[in-house]
């Protein structure tokens, strides 16, 4: 009777257990907003109003319009579709990277920035900034809670004529602001509208 009684105890506890990991499961399963990981900042952006879906679940820029188009030595295109606000105060800048070199090429490590912090995060956009010519202010990409840049992260290297789409997330300007210089490191500087 003793013997019984410790199994069903012993079960007891197992079952507890395993129902104790199903719940913490299905709470932490991200409904929060934030990111669990720095891949999930580099397919979506937060914030993005002119975005669709491309119906594999990836976000991907509204292409239909072009702010500016940046030719960099390197062999690499920048092409700026959107630069919108959002009701939080950020600027969500989204666009395409093009390869046209002619080969493979790597992406330069200073697109990432400097910052040690957002290096240990690997290839990134957090180097390309915002210049409000106006109330003479640069913006950088803002950083999630972790130090992980707010853009596009993991772009390593591209095949010749490959693109990539990318967004960069900033706090907005003020609103009397129409209009910034985006300034990607190795690249001519480019004005471009913000709706």
């Amino acid at each position: 009777m003793r013997h019984g009684t410790k199994a069903r105890r012993a079960a007891g506890c197992v079952l507890a257990a395993v129902a104790l990991t199903v719940s913490l499961t299905a709470c932490g399963s991200g409904d929060d907003g934030k990111s669990d990981s720095a891949d999930n900042a580099s397919s979506s952006a937060p914030g993005e109003d002119n975005s669709k879906d491309d119906g594999g679940g990836n976000t991907v820029p509204d292409t239909s319009q072009t702010l500016a188009t940046i030719n960099g030595s390197n062999g690499f295109q920048f092409t700026i579709h959107t630069a919108a606000r959002d009701s939080g105060g950020f600027l969500t800048v989204t666009g395409t990277i093009k390869n046209t070199s002619g080969g493979r090429e790597t992406l330069p490590t200073i697109w990432s920035g400097e910052e040690s912090q957002v290096r240990r995060t690997g290839k990134s956009l957090a180097g390309v900034t915002l210049v409000d010519k106006t109330e003479k202010k640069r913006y950088y990409v803002l950083r999630d809670t972790d130090g992980n840049p707010l853009t596009t992260t993991g772009i390593v290297g591209m095949d010749d004529g490959a693109t990539e789409n990318f967004f960069a997330q900033y706090p907005a300007p003020p609103d009397t602001t129409s209009e910034v210089d985006i300034q990607v490191p190795l690249m001519p500087t480019a004005t471009i509208e913000i709706s």
